[in-house]
């Protein structure tokens, strides 16, 4: 016993002392020698000529036709999702809210008091009935077109491609498909996790997941892009610079996921990277019925059902927040004028603030309760439809400025996991400080980040 345990312990120093590349030279060098045996062993005739998989290969993996087609397929990925999902949400949100108003009129026939009515219909059903409305319809488009190049082959040729990079921060070349489902839902992004076999390497990339923006904060940075970033164009043109604008906050987002990866690897979970040898799969016909049973159950119900267990008492919240009055106006107004003089410290305001804290469950609700909270409503409100409308109320009536538009855009990007990420965070790792650390690491860069493009707007003169 003595024996083994010196021999352990004599290859982990030996281990600690070895050269950084030791793993990919060893690997390489047991693909060069079973080539070499290949070559002894095996001969053809005629000039070798590369067959179709190769051929796609050399593109889909090439240093630089290889990103070219990553970042073409991600725009057109969020372009489908986006242009489909507001079609499938508005016919879904009809259905769902022609539903609480039967309701709010059944509740009033039966005598009931307004503030029941308002506690369940305008509350808590109206939560849930926003969540599924504006939550569903992408990941039903989402997942099946991911699940789709998963299947298809193509998800581990961006592993490949995206692995040098990750490889630079200390974290693992797999981290860039766990990112990719994370536009998605970022609980399904650290679910996604479980393919990345070192635990500290999975760690790094279930704390930095939540730097893409899942599907929940889409529709307040395309309200954004589009009334702001794309106000001055319009027709086609103000479309595509509204979606480029998205795109680039995707693209800031994996910027950041890598800085994270690279602190943390070098702080709190500083160790040995592992070795990452991928094969490429071959090319093969997907399987449909497989797709759409991973994409609607696996990944879209799943998500669904864990967001709409944490929005219903937030539903509660958010109506009692709005029909509880201090003064002339609610409680909801009352705590956003209190956190305007912190607000504007990061160049946004105390509504916004606000929002952000009451939406934590879901992040698809923050439009429609910072609507609620700048109307002194008493329920979640849509924005004004068209352009002009919400600069109107925006600029004209709240005091928006470009600074709020593009700090509220990074801090959307940048801001702490959902309800739903936290606890998914939590059964993943099963530890309570992880998923803490996630929250402070996404909260802390936001306000920090937020903060110093605030003062460097206001140190220019660009703030007005």
């Amino acid at each position: 016993m003595t024996n083994a345990q010196e021999i352990l312990q004599r290859a982990e120093q030996l281990r600690r002392e070895l050269p950084e590349g030791f793993r990919d030279a060893l690997v390489q060098s047991l693909y060069a020698e079973a080539q070499r045996l290949t070559q002894r062993a095996v001969h053809t005739r005629g000039d070798r000529r590369y067959d179709l998989d190769q051929w796609i290969d050399r593109l889909v993996t090439g240093p630089i036709t290889g990103l070219l087609i990553m970042l073409l397929l991600l725009t057109v990925v969020i372009w489908l999702t986006v242009s489909g999902a507001n079609v499938f949400s508005d016919a879904l949100a009809q259905v769902l809210f022609g539903i609480r108003d039967l309701g709010r009129a059944l509740f009033q026939q039966l005598g009931m008091p307004w503030w029941l009515t308002g506690f369940v219909w305008d509350g808590v059903y109206l939560a849930l009935a926003w969540v599924v409305s504006v939550m569903f319809p992408p990941m039903a488009i989402f997942f099946p077109l991911f699940t789709f190049l998963e299947d298809l082959g193509y998800l581990p040729r961006v592993a490949f491609n995206m692995d040098w990079l990750f490889q630079r921060v200390g974290a693992h070349g797999k981290q860039a498909l766990t990112m990719a489902m994370g536009l998605g839902c970022n609980a399904a992004g650290v679910v996604a996790t479980r393919i990345i076999d070192s635990p500290r390497e999975r760690l790094i990339a279930i704390l930095t997941n939540n730097f893409m923006p899942c599907n929940g904060r889409f529709p307040t940075l395309i309200m954004l892009a589009t009334a702001f970033v794309a106000a001055g164009f319009g027709g086609a043109l103000a479309a595509f610079i509204a979606a480029s604008a998205v795109v680039a906050v995707v693209l800031i987002g994996v910027g950041f996921t890598l800085l994270m990866s690279w602190l943390l690897s070098r702080t709190l979970l500083r160790g040995e990277a592992s070795a990452f040898t991928l094969e490429l799969p071959p090319y093969r016909r997907p399987n449909f019925l497989r797709i759409l049973y991973t994409s609607f159950i696996d990944r879209t119900i799943f998500v669904l059902l864990r967001a709409m267990s944490t929005a219903a008492p937030a539903g509660a919240v958010i109506w009692l927040l709005g029909n509880i009055h201090v003064g002339e106006g609610s409680l909801a107004l009352a705590i956003a004028r209190g956190l305007d003089g912190f607000g504007r410290l990061f160049g946004l305001d105390g509504a916004i603030l606000l929002a952000y804290i009451i939406a934590l469950p879901a992040n698809e609700i923050v439009v429609p309760t910072l609507m609620m909270i700048y109307t002194n409503a008493g329920a979640m409100v849509e924005a004004p439809e068209g352009v002009e409308a919400i600069r109107a109320l925006l600029i004209g009536q709240q005091g928006w400025t470009l600074l709020t538009a593009i700090n509220l855009m990074l801090f959307s990007l940048l801001h702490n996991p959902c309800a739903t990420t936290i606890l998914t965070i939590y059964k993943e790792t099963r530890s309570a400080f992880w998923a803490a650390v996630s929250v402070v690491i996404t909260l802390g860069t936001a306000f920090l980040v937020t903060f110093l493009v605030a003062t460097a707007a206001r140190l220019l003169g660009l703030a007005a």
